[in-house]
C-alpha cells in the first residue's frame, strides 16, 4: 500500500512537471505578446508564471527523486535540503504572487481612475522584486532554522489567506453595487450618457479580470489548504510525524505542486487575450514543424 502511494505520487508529479513546464512557457510567451493587458497585471502574471515554471522545472523533479529514494529506503540530507529550499522559494513566490494579484484587482476596482496614477509599472516591479527577495529569505530560514520557520510560515500563510479573502469579498460587494447601479440607470433611460456607457464597459473589463484571478485563488486555496493543515500539525507536534501523516504529506505536497499546472489553464479559460496569444503561438509552432 505504501509503495503504491509512492508510485502514484511519482507518476502524478512526472506528468504535472511536464505540463507545468510546457504550459507556463507558453503563458510567459503569450504574456509578452499581449499588449492589451495592463502593465501592472502583466508583470504580476509573469512573476506567477515564472514561479510556477520553477516548480515544474526544479521542485517536482527533486520531489520525484525523494520519492524514489524513499521507495528504495535510502536517504540523502543534501537532496532533502535542496528540495526544501527550492520548494519554499517557488511555492511562496507563487503564494505571494496570487495575494498581490488579488490586491491589484481590488485597487483597480476601488480606485477607478486613480488606479493608473497610483499603481504604476515601477511600483509593481518593486513589489515583485520584494516578493522574490522575501521568498529567498524564507527559503534560507528553512535551510538554517527549520523548526522556527514552521511557525513563521504558518503566520504568513494565515495573514495572506485572510488578506486575499478580504480583497475578494470587497470586490464581490463592489460588483454587486455596480449591478444595482446599472439596474437603476436602466430604469431611467434619460440618465444614460456616452460617459456612463464607457464607465460600464471599463468596469465590466475589470470585473472579468477580477473573476479570472479569483478562480486562480480558489484553485490555489484548494491545493494549498491540505498542506497548510500538515504544517499546523507539525507545529503542534513539534515536527513529529506518524507514518500515516508522513505519507499523507506526500499527497498534500503533490497537490501543491499540481497547482502550477492549473494556473495556465485558468488563464486560457478566463482571459481571452492570453488564450488568443497562446493559440497563435501553438499555430505558429505547428506551421514550423510541417
Amino acid at each position: 500500500m505504501v509503495v503504491a502511494s509512492l508510485i502514484i505520487n511519482g507518476i502524478v508529479n512526472a506528468f504535472s512537471s511536464f505540463f507545468a513546464i510546457t504550459l507556463n512557457i507558453l503563458t510567459i510567451l503569450a504574456l509578452r505578446k499581449t499588449p492589451s493587458l495592463p502593465k501592472p497585471m502583466k508583470v504580476l502574471l509573469l512573476s506567477l508564471a515564472v514561479s510556477d515554471l520553477g516548480v515544474g522545472l526544479l521542485v517536482q523533479p527533486l520531489f520525484i527523486a525523494l520519492i524514489s529514494m524513499d521507495m528504495q529506503q535510502e536517504s540523502s540530507n543534501f537532496v532533502l535540503r535542496i528540495f526544501h529550499i527550492t520548494g519554499t522559494f517557488f511555492s511562496y513566490a507563487s503564494f505571494f504572487g496570487i495575494t498581490a494579484l488579488s490586491l491589484d484587482r481590488f485597487l483597480a476596482i476601488h480606485l477607478h481612475l486613480r488606479y493608473q496614477e497610483l499603481v504604476t509599472h515601477k511600483r509593481v516591479a518593486a513589489l515583485v522584486i520584494a516578493i522574490w527577495v522575501t521568498s529567498t529569505i524564507l527559503a534560507l530560514l528553512v535551510f538554517f532554522f527549520q523548526n522556527i520557520t514552521f511557525i513563521v510560515l504558518a503566520v504568513i500563510v494565515v495573514f495572506c489567506f485572510l488578506s486575499t479573502t478580504f480583497y475578494y469579498i470587497n470586490i464581490f460587494l463592489a460588483v454587486q453595487r455596480h449591478k444595482n447601479q446599472m439596474r437603476s440607470t436602466k430604469a431611467d433611460a434619460h440618465q444614460a450618457t456616452a460617459d456612463s456607457e464607457n464607465g460600464k464597459e471599463h468596469f465590466t473589463r475589470l470585473r472579468k479580470s477580477a473573476v479570472g484571478t479569483f478562480y486562480v485563488y480558489l484553485v490555489f486555496l484548494a491545493c494549498y489548504t491540505p498542506d497548510f493543515c500538515i504544517i499546523v500539525a507539525d507545529v503542534i507536534n513539534s515536527g513529529q510525524r506518524s507514518t500515516f501523516v508522513k505519507h499523507l504529506a506526500f499527497f498534500t505536497l503533490s497537490l501543491v505542486f499540481v497547482n502550477s499546472s492549473f494556473n495556465p489553464l485558468i488563464y486560457c479559460w478566463k482571459m481571452r487575450n492570453i488564450r488568443h496569444a497562446i493559440t497563435v503561438i501553438i499555430r505558429n509552432i505547428r506551421q514550423c514543424n510541417k
